[in-house]
């Protein structure tokens, strides 16, 4: 059974930077895409980040030039730079994989980013 663990959320005061990581464990077969969403409180979640093997990454228009995803093949992990951070970034992430060819999505238990002062 596969498991993705999250580090890295905290607090952070607006401008300041995170570094999120997401490393899974176990063996993976047919990696498809990872990736990072996000919860704002009280909102539903948004992508973030995608990268989709053999593709270029993507991101929300709110966060490009800003968060950088990044991804380790040969350790299964996925991470999530996130400069000139604001008050508006601040919620639950989470990272995700699809694998195989059902494009199963597995998710990460989750992280908070607080931004604020």
């Amino acid at each position: 059974q596969v498991q993705l663990v999250e580090s890295g959320g905290g607090l952070v005061q607006p401008g300041g930077s995170l570094r999120l990581s997401c490393a899974a464990s176990g063996s993976i077969f047919s990696l498809n895409a990872m990736g990072w969403v996000r919860q704002p409180p009280g909102k539903e979640r948004e992508l973030v980040a995608q990268i989709i093997s053999g593709g270029e990454p993507a991101y929300v228009d709110s966060v490009k030039g800003r968060f950088t995803i990044s991804r380790d093949n040969a350790k299964n992990a996925v991470y999530l730079q996130m400069n000139s951070l604001k008050p508006e970034d601040t919620a639950v992430y989470y990272c995700y994989l699809d694998v195989g060819t059902g494009w199963r999505r597995i998710w990460g238990q989750g992280t908070q980013v607080t931004v604020s002062s």
